[in-house]
């Protein structure tokens, strides 16, 4: 008979939310939805006009919003009330919905990094990598980020403070895993390190903002250690050798990142650089679509022809930089980071 009136029973009202009914007497017990009939029988029963009321309650309470606020809404009724909270709903869903996008984009980066696969350790090999975008500090800056006293701990966070203000200046999302650019000199070999970078997720409006192009890559894993030196080694023999002919800049960055690198034996770095068209590296070759690459540097390249655009870091901070680095000691988040500084700051080192 009541059904016949359009009263649903708490159970028959639950299902038809898709709540249950322990949920519904809550929301009775704090007076936020109350049945709205009593029977004959004296059982209470929901109108099924009042199926919008709990939708705008469930919705409303998935936002974060106060039971206080909600019950003001739908009491009152009030039409300049109402648009207030959903635009204040609607704010704080897109703020949400930027950390969730940015968790997704950090995420599913070292998922592709770690799901690179085992590989072969320092063996040059081929592969395409799709388009990566970059939020780039020149080397230049390095100087006013490092100061002779700082111990390793202190550079990083001068780097990573950086990095983080420039996010937030131009709004864009990282997951900060540090690497370095170094443009191809004369001769197709690495030059000075020319940027620090970390990637973003899509382009950005900013000064700092580059573009690393899809292409075929030559690279170059370092696995189980922090000194990737014998990377840069590897991959310069094989261009040597092979007579490979390259083009744009040298990539160089964390696979294993904050994840794993605190582990020496979990580290895994990348080392790249992009082939020209039509030239391939003689053996295996294969496509990993997706696949974010890094950069190179070269040991047969005296760093002491460093180009004159790179301002170079102080004696007494290139001294301490390399105590630092040359100590070995405690964990090594940023392997690619270290090498930039080092080879930044002391060109004549060799790798």
């Amino acid at each position: 008979m009541e059904r016949k009136k359009g009263w649903l029973t708490s159970g028959a009202f639950a299902a038809l939310c898709g709540a249950t009914k322990e949920t519904l007497r809550h929301y009775r017990d704090v007076g936020l939805l109350l049945p709205a009939h009593r029977g004959d029988n004296g059982y209470f029963y929901y109108d099924v006009e009042q199926f919008y009321d709990f939708y705008a309650i469930s919705i409303f309470r998935q936002t974060g919003t106060p039971l206080e606020e909600i019950r003001r809404c739908l009491r009152g009724q009030d039409t300049a009330q109402t648009l207030e909270l959903l635009r204040e709903q609607r704010s704080r869903l897109e703020a949400e919905q930027q950390k969730l996008e940015h968790m997704d984009f950090v995420l599913s980066s070292a998922l592709r990094n770690l799901e690179f696969g085992p590989g072969s350790d320092l063996v040059p090999q081929t592969a395409w990598f799709e388009r990566e975008h970059l939020l780039a500090i020149p080397a230049g800056e390095l100087e006013g980020l490092v100061t002779p006293a700082a111990s390793e701990e202190e550079m990083l966070i001068a780097v990573l403070e950086r990095c983080r203000a420039l996010c937030d200046r131009y709004r864009v999302q990282t997951d900060f895993l540090l690497g370095a650019i170094h443009p191809t000199v004369e001769g197709g070999g690495p030059g000075a390190i020319s940027h620090l970078y970390t990637r973003i997720k899509e382009k950005a409006d900013s000064p700092y903002y580059m573009e690393k192009p899809a292409g075929n890559y030559l690279y170059v894993c370092c696995r189980g250690r922090w000194d990737i030196s014998e990377g840069y080694a590897a991959l310069n023999r094989c261009i040597l050798e092979q007579g490979l002919e390259t083009t744009g800049d040298f990539y160089a960055c964390d696979l294993a990142g904050f994840i794993l690198n605190s582990v020496e034996k979990n580290a895994m770095s990348m080392i790249s650089v992009r082939l020209s068209d039509g030239d391939e590296l003689s053996g295996e070759s294969f496509s990993i679509q997706n696949q974010k690459s890094m950069k190179d540097i070269d040991k047969v390249i005296a760093f002491s022809t460093l180009q004159n655009s790179i301002s170079p870091i102080s004696p007494d901070a290139v001294d301490k930089i390399t105590q630092t680095i040359q100590s070995g000691n405690g964990k090594n988040h940023c392997p690619c980071y270290r090498e930039a500084l080092k080879h930044h700051c002391r060109p004549e080192i060799p790798l």
